[in-house]
């Protein structure tokens, strides 16, 4: 095995790794497919990193968006940072890998919702999505309301 690897697979970032694991914070995994958001909470073991907490939008019970946009990205955001509130974690470090980085975008949507929820999570403001496109409302007002009564499910949740 050559020593990088998976930064040649495009796989992994190890400088931008490193400065995570120096933080000694839990990390906050999102990563964007086309049809979910998966969303981790993981923390550094020198054997092998161990997952605390794994959201899949597409299995979250309730949800009436679509699991690839952003009002869902936000919605299992809010959830894992619930679960993380559970298991008294107060604080993560965002890790969105190798995927880019843009204003606006699910990946910042599920950080919000785990931020909203009670997680701290060093994000600026001006790279999140608005409201207004977290709820869906660019889209149409059947989108606002399936996110609203998917919001109620989510925070009544017993977890």
């Amino acid at each position: 095995m050559r020593p990088f690897r998976r930064r040649k697979e495009k796989k992994t970032d190890y400088k931008a790794r490193l400065a995570m694991l120096k933080s000694s914070m839990p990390r906050l995994v999102v990563r964007r497919y086309n049809r979910n958001i998966r969303i981790q909470i993981i923390d550094y073991d020198p054997v092998g990193d161990k997952t605390l907490i794994e959201v899949n939008s597409s299995k979250i019970e309730g949800l009436k968006c679509h699991p690839g946009n952003i009002s869902s990205a936000y919605l299992a955001g809010y959830y894992a940072g619930m679960l993380a509130l559970k298991k008294n974690l107060s604080q993560a470090i965002l890790d969105i890998g190798l995927q880019t980085s843009t204003k606006g975008s699910s990946i910042f949507a599920a950080a919000k919702g785990a931020a909203d929820a009670g997680l701290e999570i060093a994000i600026g403001e001006g790279i999140v999505p608005n409201e207004d496109r977290i709820k869906g409302s660019h889209i149409n007002q059947d989108a606002v309301k399936n996110f609203e009564e998917s919001f109620a499910k989510i925070k009544n949740m017993k977890l």
